[in-house]
């Protein structure tokens, strides 16, 4: 990588544009970059790595790039820096704008513009620049994957700072670790690690999870099995525990199958005793049974006994019954004919009373009072005529209908006829007011139109007078701000000029004691900076009061902040001005109260014109509706004189066919009050005359039957052997007693063969010889042996569920453990390899990590590579060497030890004086960026920078170090020196000065 220019604007301390040609600064292989404290040395290098990664170094880097702006720059320019450089064979050209918090363009505040990047490569053939991108991130990739360095390395190895390497050289192994960590990229190492040590956890987890399984088996074993179990007292995740559980099961198990055994033998002898018990106990039962039966059927015979009168006197009542059956269906003959006969005298009654009275109801009817002693005959004759009557009246119920018609016909024409007059009436009212209706609407029209015309006029003079009356407004407070910021800035200006005197008399105090803050950097046997004297007779001393460098740098910065804060006071006071006169410029002379009563009248004038013209549209529509309203009722009018014309000879014809059939009706309807009426009281004779009939003809057939009822009856109770009729009828069952009489005989008979039957019996008879059964005695033997057989059978049981849970259990553990063997092996692999890499395993002889073991390698690289130029520096006198002894009860890998040639012996690092420090941090430093390039893929880096650490040197090791410098040309690098030291400046000719000022720093160069 080289650098060819670098261009910056507004960046850190430069307020304008600076540039830095590296390619004029490199002609002779070492440039100096020097300058005053706060000049801005250390930007020029944040340039650069800000060009190249988008960010800053270190602490230097917050706000997301927003602190990177020049205090000093022009409201108006923005930060860029542009870096062209050569990397890899390629010319690129990257330039990077951050966040730019600028004034808006149009009215006041301010507004963030986002942070830019562009990437160009240069195209030697056509000879211009292409673009590659814009975005942040793919530019950082490129520019990260051509570097093969992070921002970290970079600046460890392009921008080397000694103070770092310093400390780097005197600290411990874990600090040295987290640099070389950063260089080296080495976290991956130590993910390794985290991932063993993460997977060793894990793995020991499920161990301990499965022997807790097997511990959990073996306590529900230990449950199972009683006493005949002990469990191993081992806890889980320690060795032997699957092995002891599977031993303490299989004696468990031999144990469950010998009590099952036992326990077997036991339940076959109580089966045994108890079916013996069972046999007695039955044939006790059994002559139990015999004799009960026998004495129950001697207790029968003599209830028998007792009840055979009433046996025989239940026989006789059912003889009489079953002859009395014989006459029961004429019985029933004769009670359904005289039922019969009654319920038809009982109609005839009520159908002739129901005759006479709706006779009666007819005055004039010739029939009146002729039906009371008719017969059926005559009665039907009777019906027969009224029945032509009513068919004579159907043409007249049509007529009767059609005249109902008409009256219905003939009042609608009169409610049309009023309905026609009352929308004329209407209209004509209304059409009698319309001309003077359309003439008020079209009044307000015209005068809406007008109001509109204003409000548009008054709206083009609104905004201007608005505009005009906020710039008085902001003419006023500006006003106030001038005289306040004016009053600010000779206050400061007073305050700058008191700063700078009180810095010119610290400064002058400090020159005149300079001779005694010189003498106290004298040592014995080294030369005076001012006359080169060795020996130091009389050194000045420090007055009272002395001025050191130290109070006149605080003098200084006061002084510059005092000036600087009067920059600030007058940066605004010019702002405030500018602003004034443009307001003023706009608003004129005239006051802020004339202008705001102007707008207040302008603005009342313009909204009295919107709220008059606001009711233009309402007005058109209303107009519109009076108009539509206009010819609606024009129309109803006309339609209402046409219908009232057609009306007059519907209504003529209506009332001539309704004098007809009156005339009609009237002959046909007689002395009732309509047709229908008459009708209905026809319907009405001719329906009592034929029930009258009816009801006279069934009443003569019942009594005849009747009669033919009796005869049979008396014939029939005869042959049965009864004198009379109601004798045989007494005589006679119904169902219900005659089910109950049966049943009863039925009963007596069957009880009197069951007791013959079972005291003829054999065995009821010998078991009734014999002594009582003893039934108790032989159910308490049964029931003891039963419950001594369920004891047995529970014991039996119990102890073949133990061994089947037994072997289920043990079965279950047995999978468990062949299940949990390969995770046991991989949990032993993966410790021993964890502890090995962590450096906390025995096989680990120094207990260094493997991160540390990865960067002992990366450090023996750095000490050899360093070594080379360490030994021109200290004229062959000293040598890095790499060390991995452990350092009291640390870990070993990363110690750094220096072998002095003079002595022959290897000592700390630390003991090294300042000096001999630097440039051995320089050479270590020197020698890292070998070892990253290498890392990164043999990137070439022609351009390195170093900073401060010269000061410490003499002038021969200072000839060696610039020496061991200059030869980086070989390799065609160039190297820029960073310091302060004015010895330098004689030494190296082309240098890059960093100018401080009020106005922002500047850059100067000198080349070769």
């Amino acid at each position: 990588m080289r650098l060819h220019r670098l261009d910056m604007t507004a960046f850190g301390p430069f307020g304008g544009s600076q540039t830095v040609d590296f390619d004029t600064l490199s002609l002779s292989g070492l440039f100096l970059l020097h300058g005053p404290t706060g000049a801005g040395k250390t930007s020029v290098l944040d340039a650069v790595c800000y060009a190249l990664y988008g960010s800053v170094p270190g602490a230097r880097q917050s706000g997301q790039g927003m602190t990177l702006r020049s205090d000093h720059a022009e409201a108006g320019t923005r930060t860029e820096v542009r870096l062209e450089l050569t990397i890899a064979g390629r010319r690129l050209e990257v330039t990077r704008q951050p966040p730019w918090e600028r004034a808006k363009k149009r009215g006041s505040g301010t507004t963030l513009d986002k942070a830019q990047s562009w990437l160009r490569e240069y195209d030697a053939q056509p000879g211009s620049w292409k673009d590659l991108s814009r975005s942040h991130q793919e530019i950082g990739e490129e520019i990260t994957q051509l570097l093969g360095m992070s921002r970290e390395q970079f600046c460890q190895v392009v921008l080397l700072p000694q103070g770092d390497f310093a400390r780097f050289l005197r600290a411990d192994a874990e600090a040295r670790g987290k640099l070389l960590g950063r260089l080296f990229d080495t976290h991956r190492f130590a993910e390794v690690e985290k991932r063993l040590a993460e997977r060793r956890r894990g793995a020991e987890a499920q161990v301990r999870e499965g022997d807790a399984a097997l511990l959990a088996d073996a306590h529900r074993m230990q449950q199972a099995a009683g006493d005949a179990m002990r469990l191993p007292e081992l806890a889980p995740g320690e060795p032997g525990l699957a092995e002891a559980i599977l031993g303490a099961a299989a004696v468990a198990r031999s144990t469950a199958r010998e009590q099952l055994t036992i326990a077997h033998c036991g339940l076959l002898a109580a089966e045994s005793a108890q079916a013996a018990a069972e046999r007695a106990l039955a044939d006790v039962r059994e002559v139990a049974r015999l004799q009960r039966r026998f004495a129950e059927a001697r207790e029968r015979a003599g209830l028998l006994e007792e009840r055979a009168d009433a046996h025989r006197q239940a026989q006789a009542r059912m003889e009489r019954g079953r002859k009395a059956e014989v006459v029961a269906p004429a019985l029933e003959l004769r009670e359904a004919a005289d039922a019969e006969h009654r319920q038809a005298a009982t109609a005839q009654v009520r159908a002739r009373e129901l005759l006479r009275d709706a006779f009666a109801d007819v005055a004039d009817s010739p029939a009146q009072g002729a039906f009371a002693d008719a017969g059926a005959v005559g009665l039907a004759t009777a019906a027969r005529r009224v029945a032509e009557e009513l068919g004579g009246l159907e043409s007249a119920r049509r007529g009767e209908r059609r005249l109902a018609e008409l009256v219905d016909e003939r009042a609608q024409l009169d409610r049309q006829e009023r309905a026609d007059d009352d929308v004329r009436l209407e209209a004509e009212a209304w059409l009698g007011e319309w001309e003077e209706t359309r003439v008020a609407l079209q009044t307000r029209i015209e005068s809406a139109q007008d109001a509109a015309n204003r409000a548009d006029q008054l709206a083009e003079r609104r905004e201007p007078a608005r505009q005009r009356l906020a710039a008085a407004r902001m003419r006023d407070q500006l006003a106030a701000d001038t005289d306040t910021a004016a009053r600010q800035t000779t206050e400061a200006q007073d305050q700058a000029l008191k700063a700078r005197a009180h810095w010119l008399d610290i400064k002058e105090q400090r020159l005149n004691g300079i001779a005694a803050e010189l003498a106290a950097q004298l040592q014995d046997g080294e030369p005076c900076a001012v006359c080169g004297a060795v020996d130091h007779p009389a050194p000045a001393r420090k007055d009272v009061g002395h001025v050191d460098r130290a109070a006149e740098e605080r003098a200084q910065a006061a002084y510059q902040q005092a000036e600087e804060r009067h920059a600030e006071a007058e940066r605004r006071l010019g702002v405030v001005r500018e602003a004034l006169a443009a307001a003023t410029a706009e608003a004129g002379d005239m006051p802020t109260s004339r202008l705001a009563e102007a707008a207040e009248e302008l603005e009342r004038l313009y909204t009295q014109a919107r709220r008059d013209a606001s009711g233009l549209h309402s007005a058109h529509e209303e107009l519109r509706r009076a108009e539509a309203e206009h010819d609606q009722r024009t129309a109803a009018h006309q339609q209402a004189e046409v219908r009232a014309a057609a009306r007059v000879g519907h209504r003529e014809r209506l009332d001539r066919e309704k004098a007809t059939l009156e005339a009609e009706l009237a002959e046909a309807r007689g002395a009732a009050g309509s047709v229908a009426a008459r009708a209905r009281q026809l319907e009405r004779q001719a329906a009592l005359l034929t029930e009258a009939a009816d009801t006279s003809r069934a009443a003569e057939d019942t009594a005849q039957r009747l009669k033919t009822a009796d005869a049979r009856l008396a014939d029939a109770a005869f042959r049965a052997g009864f004198d009379t009729p109601q004798a045989a009828a007494a005589a006679l069952l119904d169902d219900a007693a005659h089910r109950d009489l049966q049943r009863r005989l039925d009963a007596w008979q069957s009880e009197e063969a069951a007791v013959r039957a079972v005291l003829a019996e054999a065995d009821t008879a010998t078991a009734a010889q014999q002594p009582p059964a003893d039934l108790m005695s032989a159910e308490h033997a049964a029931s003891a042996a039963a419950r001594r057989t369920r004891d047995a059978a529970s014991t039996r049981d119990a102890a073949a569920r133990r061994c089947t849970e037994l072997d289920r259990l043990s079965a279950r553990v047995a999978t468990a453990v062949r299940q949990l063997a390969p995770l046991r092996t991989e949990y032993d692999r993966v410790a021993r390899l964890a502890g090995l890499t962590s450096g906390t395993s025995a096989d680990n002889e120094r207990k260094m990590r493997l991160e540390s073991y990865v960067l002992a390698a990366r450090l023996e690289q750095v000490a050899a590579a360093a070594t080379a130029r360490l030994r021109r520096m200290s004229s062959g006198r000293y040598t890095l060497v790499h060390s991995d002894d452990r350092t009291g009860r640390g870990r070993s890998g990363l110690g750094l030890h220096v072998v002095d040639a003079w002595t022959g012996r290897e000592r700390d690092t630390a003991t090294l004086s300042g000096g001999e420090t630097f440039f051995a941090s320089l050479a270590l430093a020197l020698g890292l960026a070998d070892v990253v390039t290498d890392e990164a893929g043999g990137v070439r880096l022609d351009t390195l920078f170093i900073d401060e650490g010269f000061g410490s040197l003499d002038d021969q090791t200072l000839d060696e170090v610039l020496d061991v410098l200059d030869s980086l040309r070989e390799r065609d690098r160039s190297v820029g020196i960073v310091s302060h030291v004015p010895d330098l400046r004689r030494r190296i000719h082309a240098q890059l000065e960093v100018v401080k000022g009020r106005s922002g720093s500047v850059l100067r160069q000198r080349g070769a």
